[in-house]
């Protein structure tokens, strides 16, 4: 699916842009066979993602108020919509990850659903938006570095650890907002009492000195990569393995097709999020024959 997606992309097209062309069509494609969801219904599943992600703009003197009261009713149809597609399963299932939901009775009982709706609308969100990140991320930052691209270009087999460097220096999820310590932590001998509301800036670890050479050097043979690009402990995101085999995936099926590609800007226009770090658009054109 990651080549055939690259190649139709980059076929006999002059400009691409990555986001649209190749990024967002990978991952939202794979979450939604996964969940089940029909591939017709994407550009409105798209919709609402959008509006969701910006209800959380952070942007001083925005619409706060407006972006949360639209954010809201995106996440009322996308619920309503997933549950009347759980429903559906539930009197017809298929082999998709929603009749397993719908289906599993647990340790406690079967999900209700309310919990249905919750559960699949973060499972359908965070598994294709944070991955579009970090695969137009990737290309953006092999673009900016042509040694680094001829270096994966010539050996493939390095792109796992690439992609660990990449979830590092430039992180698709950047912070996380409304964090609460249960107890008081002790911090580079700084207390942070019991109960104060936190803003965790993983992307500024990612760059600590004190813990990585070079750290604002983007190497893709770093070793000793403990980044907090999926975050850590038992807060791990646990579809870290989906999003990295597809980032692999992606990017080695991109590299030999955007051979000869520029940016057509640089910096490009960036979405206004405080906590998902992406470009909307990365476009690219071609600079030399195909």
């Amino acid at each position: 699916m990651s080549r055939q997606t690259a190649g139709s992309s980059s076929s006999g097209k002059d400009v691409i842009d990555v986001v649209e062309d190749f990024a967002y069509p990978l991952p939202v494609t794979v979450i939604c066979r996964l969940l089940g969801v029909p591939h017709a219904d994407v550009p409105e599943i798209r919709g609402w993602t959008d509006e969701i992600i910006a209800s959380v703009d952070l942007t001083p003197g925005s619409d706060e108020e407006g972006r949360r009261a639209t954010g809201l009713e995106a996440r009322q149809a996308m619920g309503a919509y997933l549950g009347d597609l759980a429903d559906k399963r539930r009197d017809d299932p298929a082999d998709d990850m929603l009749s397993a939901l719908v289906h599993d009775s647990g340790p406690d009982g079967p999900l209700t659903k309310t919990e249905l709706m919750a559960t699949a609308t973060l499972l359908l969100i965070a598994g294709h938006e944070t991955t579009v990140n970090l695969i137009t991320n990737g290309v953006l930052t092999l673009l900016r570095r042509p040694a680094a691209f001829r270096q994966l270009r010539e050996h493939p087999e390095l792109m796992p650890g690439a992609v660990e460097e990449l979830l590092r220096y430039e992180p698709p999820v950047h912070l996380l907002p409304q964090r609460t310590p249960l107890a008081d932590v002790e911090v580079s001998d700084v207390t942070i009492p019991r109960g104060v509301p936190l803003i965790l800036v993983l992307a500024s670890g990612n760059r600590d000195p004190r813990r990585f050479d070079h750290p604002d050097r983007f190497d893709p043979a770093r070793q000793d990569n403990q980044h907090f690009g999926f975050g850590s402990g038992v807060h791990n995101c646990f579809g870290a393995p989906l999003a990295r085999l597809e980032a692999q995936l992606a990017l080695r099926a991109a590299l030999p097709r955007i051979e000869g590609f520029q940016l057509t800007e640089d910096p490009p226009p960036y979405r206004r999020s405080p906590i998902l770090r992406g470009p909307r658009h990365l476009r690219i054109e071609r600079v030399s024959g195909p």
